[in-house]
């Protein structure tokens, strides 16, 4: 990878519907993650919302690019567990280059 080359990340919003669910979604999703070499900057955690609608919980994955983190989203591993992952939760998700 080339140093000034911008890392990818995902950012969701996440409100939980089913917690089991979501429990099933979050212990299959790692091994996805760990595939595309995925880092979580921020999982859960307290939060304050300070402007527009407050979610629950909030994740950010880091991607060492912006190709990365969107061919991570589009495998088929990872589709295969959106179902599960939207049964359990109502989810905002953004893939966004970062700065280089």
């Amino acid at each position: 990878m080339a140093e000034d080359m911008a890392k990818g990340y995902w950012i969701a919003m996440i409100d939980i519907v089913n917690a089991e669910k979501y429990s099933e979604y979050t212990a299959k999703n790692g091994a996805v993650f760990a595939e595309y070499g995925a880092a979580f900057v921020v999982r859960g955690g307290q939060n304050e919302a300070r402007a527009g609608h407050g979610f629950q919980r909030h994740v950010v994955l880091e991607f060492e690019s912006y190709e990365r983190a969107k061919a991570c989203y589009d495998s088929a591993a990872y589709q295969a567990i959106v179902p599960i992952r939207d049964a359990g939760a109502k989810v905002t998700l953004a893939i966004v280059e970062g700065h280089a």
